[in-house]
């Protein structure tokens, strides 16, 4: 199993949930979070003054699939997310050792 961590710009989050949809991803985690990377911010102007945005706004997605899926998923989040702008977001790739869903006691794949 592989975890998929992604941030996204957020407008592109229910693009990129009906693409995950269509190709058979069955949940999700979303959170809102801010952060910067190589673009470090930016400055906007409020009001006639300019000040310093330090953090911008993104939405983290984590997904858990089959190692066998995780390349699509990975592909399809990249598709749907790209706007060609700076910002667009960053994907990670991570092993998950096991699952456990805590309704049933199911474990692994079947918990997914």
């Amino acid at each position: 199993m592989k975890l998929i961590i992604a941030t996204i710009k957020p407008f592109k989050l229910e693009e990129v949930r009906e693409a995950l949809t269509s190709i058979g991803v069955r949940g999700m985690m979303v959170t809102e979070v801010k952060g910067f990377g190589s673009q470090s911010g930016h400055t906007e102007i409020y009001r006639g003054a300019e000040y310093a945005v330090n953090f911008v706004p993104k939405v983290k997605l984590e997904i858990v699939v089959p190692a066998a899926m995780a390349d699509e998923v990975v592909a399809t989040i990249s598709k749907t997310a790209r706007t060609e702008k700076i910002g667009d977001g960053k994907i990670f790739v991570l092993d998950v050792e096991s699952a456990l869903r805590v309704r049933t006691g199911e474990t692994d794949g079947d918990a997914l």
